[in-house]
């Protein structure tokens, strides 16, 4: 895979070709101000837009809060269908538990996008992030859409703007050859609170100039969100708003990439590839947050208790406070291993802190806990544990818990 992909540099979610965008200030973002970073026009980017010059296959993922936006609703409806060609986004207001109104809001979102591009107003996602319970500014929005001339140039301003209290955009692509195939994908993220991906995760849009049918799109997109976005955590909570999507365009020529082939196999590792750096940047810019926290589990009997394994540890708030004080309390990962519902085996168990075995075969081994310390003492921290019962393994990420995030959350809203 090394010799097929490449990393763009400063590539994004329009390094595929056909794909524009753009963003402006909308006056949305009113609430969190302190926390968001100003847009590099100098504005505090709210509203953006993403479109294709044709139709697109589409495929999306979505919360599994029972509690959802209503634009979660709007795009789970119009993926199904399988098509789209462009995408509205705003921050500051999510647009959650607003009843029919937000509904109203959502679609009416999507009529003003789809009137300043000429195209159906069917083919038109939208996604809202930001304050639940507060109604959308659609005045706002009605005036700002007009301002927004998407360009291939745009892409690092629509991250921008896509952002609540993230610090810094989420932005990547990847360029793939494998024979005389030749196509990008770029990726953008956002997310730094309420991250327990149950779905995907928060925001994570994706296009490429690839050409693969609605279907397999779907599966693939599935299956990349299992291992990269659905393996993070910031604080436990699940947002009403998490929305994954991915648009393939076909402007790359080629050829349709058949279900099972070679190709689609490549697709899918570069899909993955993608998915993941954006997840561990999500993880790492996790609100207050000063140290990414990678647990890796071996061992494990089945797939589902890697995962569950892996993502239990990374979730736990005494973890997160182990890491944030640089604190050799090793025992707090026997217990976050022990109440995550996979199955284990004390006497089998091994676990590693930054290179150095902590437990092996369930046993405390003889450490030096000023090393542990300062191992700790870094912006990215590895745990490991070996299950010892089988062959299956997972990654998770996730990041200390530091006063910053309660200072952020305490006053988000004031």
């Amino acid at each position: 895979m090394s010799n097929e992909l490449e990393w763009v540099v400063d590539g994004g979610i329009t390094t595929p070709e056909g794909f524009a965008s753009a963003a402006t200030e909308a006056g949305i973002k009113t609430y969190a101000a302190k926390q968001v970073p100003w847009g590099g026009s100098g504005k505090r980017l709210d509203l953006g837009l993403l479109v294709s010059d044709r139709p697109c296959a589409v495929a999306g993922v979505f919360t599994k809060n029972r509690i959802c936006g209503a634009p979660v609703t709007v795009c789970r409806e119009r993926v199904a269908r399988g098509s789209a060609q462009a995408l509205i986004v705003n921050s500051g207001c999510s647009n959650v538990a607003m009843g029919e109104r937000g509904l109203r809001d959502a679609r009416a979102m999507c009529e003003l996008a789809a009137q300043r591009l000429g195209i159906a107003p069917e083919l038109v996602l939208v996604g809202s992030t930001g304050v639940i319970g507060r109604g959308l500014p659609l005045d706002k929005i009605a005036a700002a859409v007009p301002l927004l001339t998407p360009v291939r140039a745009g892409g690092a301003d629509f991250a921008r703007a896509i952002m609540t209290t993230d610090t810094v955009p989420k932005s990547r692509a990847v360029r793939v050859r494998h024979g005389t195939r030749s196509y990008s994908i770029g990726g953008v993220a956002k997310g730094s609170g309420m991250v327990h991906p149950d779905m995907a995760t928060v925001f994570g849009f994706f296009t490429t100039d690839a050409h693969i049918p609605h279907a397999r799109l779907q599966v693939l997109l599935r299956e990349a969100a299992d291992v990269s976005f659905n393996m993070i955590d910031v604080d436990m909570d699940t947002s009403t708003s998490d929305t994954m999507l991915l648009f393939a365009n076909a402007a790359a020529g080629g050829g349709e990439i058949s279900a099972g082939s070679p190709e689609e196999a490549v697709f899918a590792r570069a899909l993955t590839a993608l998915a993941t750096e954006l997840a561990r940047d999500l993880a790492r810019d996790g609100e207050g947050a000063k140290t990414l926290i990678e647990m890796e589990v071996t061992g494990a009997r089945s797939l589902q208790d890697a995962r569950i394994a892996a993502r239990t540890v990374v979730s736990s708030p005494l973890i997160k406070t182990m890491v944030t004080g640089r604190d050799p309390n090793l025992g707090r990962v026997m217990m976050a291993l022990g109440r995550s519902g996979a199955e284990l085996s004390e006497e089998r168990i091994s676990v590693w802190i930054g290179g150095q075995c902590a437990f092996e075969r369930g046993a405390p081994t003889e450490l030096d806990y000023a090393a542990i310390s300062r191992a700790m003492d870094a912006p990215e921290v590895k745990l490991k544990a070996d299950l010892g019962l089988g062959e299956h393994s997972a990654k998770a990420w996730g990041c200390d818990l530091t006063a910053e995030y309660v200072s952020i959350n305490a006053d988000y809203t004031t």
